[in-house]
């Protein structure tokens, strides 16, 4: 009698799929492992960090719909190392009974940051004002000859785009779908930084946002299981450089009302869409309060320091919530923690053994290196953890300040 693929999943619940091979794959795989769960992985590479953790590895694109129906054979979910998905050509492998964590119309809203405005207008959570990009691009005007002769065919005057009335510069400019790690994310200062990217983009595929002054950013990871329950860890600190993640502290120095409302707004998004599966949200913290920056449908950078200082990574809690098993406690289990991000700052293929070693030997330091074969600046090469003791949160950030010099000390920032 013929297996089908839903059948065949249901038959072994202790292994999972990913599409996706880099470091959050990785650290994926190996939380894992330690559960007694295999995880397949689809990845273009082999040089890919999850391959060598992988149960089963089916090398492919992304985006390669049979791909992901092989790598579905014997898997209790597929789940997602990032949002870069043909959510269209998978809902054929969902009919077939192929099951994907978070389902892909969970999915829908959050691929997209568009998507993701509009379904924060509707559940009324506070963000950034915002508007599509072509929505500054006024009609364009007749030219003098047209309006004066209607034979004469002079096409129109291009109009020059502008902000709306209540704006002003600077603005933030996103493409709405591909951006990461601060790519495809713009500081418009002026006009003529405007006009710049409306000729040099589709603006269909672009939106604009009011620039917030905040005093912090924010990171709330949360999980929801299969039956609905959700779990939201401790809300950490995030701070950029170059708009990319540079360090996060945890837990985030913030009054418990902050807390709460995160919290309040996790629950309500992830329950509202039938989320399953981890999720951050980056937060603004200032003068205008909580407000949303964006949402990440996976698990996130700023919840590596769950590793060593959650009594559940969220690694381990995906791989929980895909195989179907109970999730874990999500509370801290160490006064607090910093996590720093090893930046590359140069172009090289040096695998950076002495000062891979150094931060090793830092006190209470957990190195966690993604096996990339090439270092540029700014790309995520690995993670330092490192563990705080003091017992108020004016200690630990001092703390966590001076851990951050012995840190840099070995592994400078990529320069400006």
């Amino acid at each position: 009698m013929a297996v089908s693929l839903a059948d065949s999943a249901a038959a072994l619940p202790s292994r999972i799929g990913v599409v996706g091979g880099g470091q959050l794959a990785w650290m994926l795989a190996g939380a894992a492992r330690e559960l007694n769960i295999a995880v397949n992985v689809q990845t273009p590479s082999t040089d890919d960090p999850a391959a060598r953790l992988a149960a089963r590895l089916i090398q492919a694109d992304l985006r390669d719909v049979e791909a992901t129906r092989r790598l579905a054979v014997g898997c209790a979910a597929i789940t997602f190392e990032n949002e870069w998905v043909d959510l269209v050509a998978l809902e054929a492998l969902q009919l077939e009974g192929i099951r994907f964590l978070p389902s892909l119309q969970a999915l829908e809203p959050l691929v997209n940051k568009r998507r993701q405005r509009e379904l924060l207008e509707r559940l009324h959570v506070p963000a950034p004002p915002w508007l599509p990009l072509e929505a500054l691009i006024p009609a364009s005007a007749p030219s003098p000859d047209s309006a004066a002769d209607p034979v004469v065919s002079t096409p129109p005057a291009p109009a020059a785009p502008q902000l709306p009335e209540g704006w002003s510069f600077p603005v933030m400019a996103k493409a709405a779908t591909g951006g990461y790690d601060g790519k495809a994310t713009l500081l418009l200062r002026e006009a003529i930084d405007l006009e710049a990217l409306v000729e040099s983009v589709d603006p269909a595929d672009w939106i604009v946002e009011a620039f917030v002054a905040f005093s912090c950013e924010l990171s709330q990871l949360v999980c929801r299981d299969q039956q609905g329950n959700v779990r939201c860890y401790p809300l950490v600190e995030t701070h950029q450089h170059r708009r990319v993640c540079e360090w996060v502290l945890a837990p985030a120095a913030v009054p418990h009302a902050v807390e709460a409302f995160a919290r309040n707004v996790a629950t309500s998004l992830l329950t509202a869409i039938d989320y399953v599966g981890v999720l951050s949200i980056e937060f603004f913290y200032g003068p205008a309060g909580l407000q949303v920056n964006e949402i990440a449908p996976r698990t996130h950078n700023s919840g590596h320091v769950t590793i060593e200082a959650a009594r559940t990574s969220q690694f381990a809690q995906q791989a929980r919530i895909a195989a179907g098993l109970p999730m874990g406690p999500v509370d801290l289990k160490v006064p607090g923690a910093l996590m720093v991000n090893l930046l590359g700052y140069e172009s090289s293929t040096d695998s950076y053994d002495p000062q891979r070693r150094a931060l090793a030997e830092l006190p209470a330091a957990s190195v966690h290196w993604y096996g990339k074969t090439t270092a540029t600046p700014g790309r995520k090469l690995g993670h330092v953890t490192l563990l705080l003791q003091g017992g108020t949160a004016e200690e630990r950030r001092r703390e966590a300040m001076q851990r951050l010099a012995q840190v840099r000390r070995t592994w400078p920032l990529p320069p400006a």
